[in-house]
């Protein structure tokens, strides 16, 4: 049995401001419990979206916000809750995720998971999913996609990112 269809949002970002703009507009749409997976090659763009959203949760733009490509996860204290920033490009076994903290993110923060096809069976149903991809430059491509539960909340997002 299938699931309702999923809201589908396509962004053309021509700049890294763009980028930045679409991680500042999904933080104001966060709350704990939601998951963002971020999909993309290498350099598509997915730290930096994390970045955009965890210095907009934390009303703080200048705060340092690390690549956790060998911690592998990081946590941030916002104002929506904890967020839980994980890289899972290194994972050598999809069940380490557990040990790194993901059952608490999930239970209790707002989880951005790059790199989730490394757990593709233990990522949550409920979900939105970022795909990057790189057109040229700092250009990227951003499709979300996610089920009904995110349909309102997607609303206005394009309108957003475009103006700022």
């Amino acid at each position: 049995m299938s699931g309702p269809s999923p809201s589908i949002v396509h962004l053309a970002l021509p700049d890294l401001a763009a980028t930045r703009r679409l991680g500042a507009a999904l933080a104001r749409r966060l709350s704990i419990g939601d998951v963002v997976a971020l999909h993309g090659d290498l350099g598509a763009g997915k730290t930096e979206l994390a970045r955009a959203i965890i210095r907009t949760a934390a009303g703080e733009s200048a705060l340092t916000v690390p690549s956790p490509t060998f911690t592998l996860a990081e946590t941030y204290d916002t104002a929506s809750g904890p967020i839980w920033h994980f890289d899972l490009y290194r994972l050598d076994s999809p069940e380490q995720v557990w040990e790194l903290g993901l059952e608490e993110a999930l239970a209790g923060g707002i989880s951005l998971i790059e790199w989730p096809e490394r757990i593709a069976a233990l990522l949550p149903g409920k979900r939105l999913d970022v795909t990057l991809t790189v057109d040229r430059g700092e250009a990227r491509a951003a499709a979300l996609s996610a089920g009904s539960s995110w349909a309102e909340r997607l609303a206005g997002l394009s309108r957003e990112v475009a103006h700022g």
